[in-house]
């Protein structure tokens, strides 16, 4: 069969323009969109349309907004690219926020596309008429409502070259419907300029290493780049040359893991903690991240992690991490040997399953590029202390707090990566914000393997809850924090959803469940992991 031309497509369907809905695929399109996850209203109709007649953005439906705007991110971190959203004016929007929000820390690029009334419309305050500007804006690096369909093509652009800007942010657009209906003229406005993340700065990695070389006790702290398999590499073989010690942050965007990669775990999350090993340090050095701040705060522990005297920046989140700890090694002078964890599997005995052991059974199964979204606490923390032995595999970690994260990310990851295999290793109750996810990987048939852990509480909140002086709960806190009363029938509703699940309560019914699910191409399987 004789495949098209792609210049000639392009060319016939620029030439068969006629709407503005078009127009802003197009340009879309061009700037490098190949992915549009939507959950349209009445003023997205053009939009659903133009998806049609404007070849090379695949649409991806999903039930509720909040999976949507988490699969973008999912995407973003996986590609470095934006995808599109396609939301229903401010409601919309506004059930998308949380997981924007947690876009917004991963520092991910994303492009959302909101619906607006007719430009002429807006006046009468129609029931679903609301300031989308004001949701937007705090978790958007650039909002915009386009004004006329001669703006269509040139803020679409504007808005691709705001989120790939370094280290890439989320751009807003709303489009009025008319203006989405009318005619549109094409003025070819070329792609988006983008600034590149910049490199280093030679003074700061020289002013580092002269702490190093001056025998000075050393902590650095990751994020961004820095996390990737070069930034690692250089951070093992500068560790191993002056014994200064490395974590990441404790909750990053992504990070590469196992496969012989160096050990660098994760700032602990409770402040104590994180001071505690902070406070190790002479000099506190940041790559790519941002001064460390307790996630709450508490009375009698400050806010910052560490004392900002101590604080010196190797590089900051808009320059290369990876390039500057690569020059810092060659200035202290380490050894060019790679330093890792040997791969390694566990030894894991018949019995009940508990978080270390969920850790471990996981990491035994991944295979080689895998990419794991981890949300929940329970299980989380014991598998990313147990996968440095593992096989190469890459961490998406929730960034911002906000919960309803894990699945999403994890659809997007699959749709970005077709070629890897997608694991959700997530809480029950956590899991329940945005369990529409199940749909949209059956519809598409991604095939993403979900790992619940049901322990049928907020185990966090329950730590918080002695955290705060509660030993014993009363009957309404324990209410509030326990998942039981009734608890989730996780296999039933999969099935509700298309998905084939089982039960695991034993480490091997785990082991054959997960072997089960690695040999299920044809679309998703979810495991539930009941704990004791």
């Amino acid at each position: 069969m004789e495949t098209a031309n792609p210049a000639v497509l392009e060319t016939s369907v620029a030439d068969a323009v006629t709407t503005g809905a078009e127009l802003m695929l197009l340009a879309a399109r061009a700037a490098g969109a190949e992915v549009c996850f939507a959950n349209p209203g009445t003023t997205e109709m053009p939009l659903v349309a133009a998806l049609d007649t404007v070849p090379g953005i695949r649409a991806v439906l999903g039930l509720f907004e909040g999976v949507c705007t988490g699969a973008a991110d999912g995407y973003g971190r996986m590609t470095g690219k934006p995808a599109l959203t396609l939301l229903h004016l401010g409601p919309g929007f506004a059930n998308g926020i949380a997981n924007l929000h947690n876009a917004r820390r991963a520092r991910t690029p994303i492009v959302n596309i909101v619906g607006d009334h007719a430009s002429w419309h807006v006046q009468y305050d129609a029931p679903l008429t609301s300031d989308i500007h004001s949701l937007a804006r705090p978790v958007s690096g650039m909002v915009r409502t386009i004004e006329s369909t001669g703006d269509i093509e040139s803020d679409t652009l504007a808005a691709f070259q705001s989120a790939l800007r370094a280290p890439g942010s989320i751009s807003t657009l709303v489009f009025p419907v008319d203006y989405q209906q009318h005619h549109a003229p094409r003025r070819d406005g070329g792609l988006p300029s983008v600034q590149s993340r910049r490199s280093f700065q030679e003074t700061r990695v020289e002013a580092v290493a002269q702490k190093l070389k001056a025998g000075k006790s050393v902590v650095f702290l990751l994020g961004g780049g820095a996390l990737s398999e070069r930034g690692q590499r250089a951070a093992g073989r500068i560790g191993a040359s002056t014994g200064a010690r490395f974590f990441s942050e404790t909750f990053p965007a992504r990070t590469e893991r196992g496969g012989r990669l160096p050990d660098i775990d994760r700032l602990p999350y409770f402040p104590e903690k994180a001071i505690e090993q902070l406070g190790t340090g002479d000099v506190v050095v940041l790559v790519e991240t941002i001064t460390p701040v307790a996630y709450f705060g508490y009375e009698g522990l400050p806010s910052l992690l560490v004392d900002e005297r101590r604080l010196m920046t190797l590089a900051d989140v808009a320059e290369c991490g990876d390039a500057a700890l690569e020059r810092l090694a060659e200035l202290v002078g380490a050894d060019t040997s790679e330093v890792g964890v040997p791969m390694s599997r566990y030894a894991i005995p018949e019995c009940a399953l508990d978080p270390a052991l969920v850790g471990k059974v996981l990491s035994n199964a991944l295979p080689d590029e895998a990419i794991v979204s981890v949300e929940g606490g329970t299980c989380g923390y014991p598998f990313v202390t147990a996968s440095a032995s593992a096989a190469r595999h890459t961490i998406l970690t929730n960034t911002g707090g906000a919960i309803g994260q894990g699945l999403p990310v994890a659809l997007g990851a699959a749709i970005a990566c077709p070629e890897r295999r997608v694991f959700a290793l997530q809480s029950d109750g956590s899991a329940q914000y945005t369990i529409q996810s199940l749909w949209t990987m059956a519809r598409e048939r991604l095939p993403v393997v979900m790992l619940i852990t049901s322990n049928r509480r907020y185990g966090i909140l329950q730590t918080e809850l002695r955290r705060a002086g509660s030993a014993e709960f009363g009957p309404q806190a324990r209410a509030l924090t326990e998942l039981d009363n009734p608890a989730f029938d996780w296999l039933a509703l999969a099935s509700g959803y298309g998905v084939p699940a089982v039960r695991a309560s034993t480490t091997r019914e785990l082991e054959a469940a997960l072997a089960t699910a690695l040999v299920h191409t044809s679309g998703p399987f979810l495991i539930e992991m009941v704990l004791a």
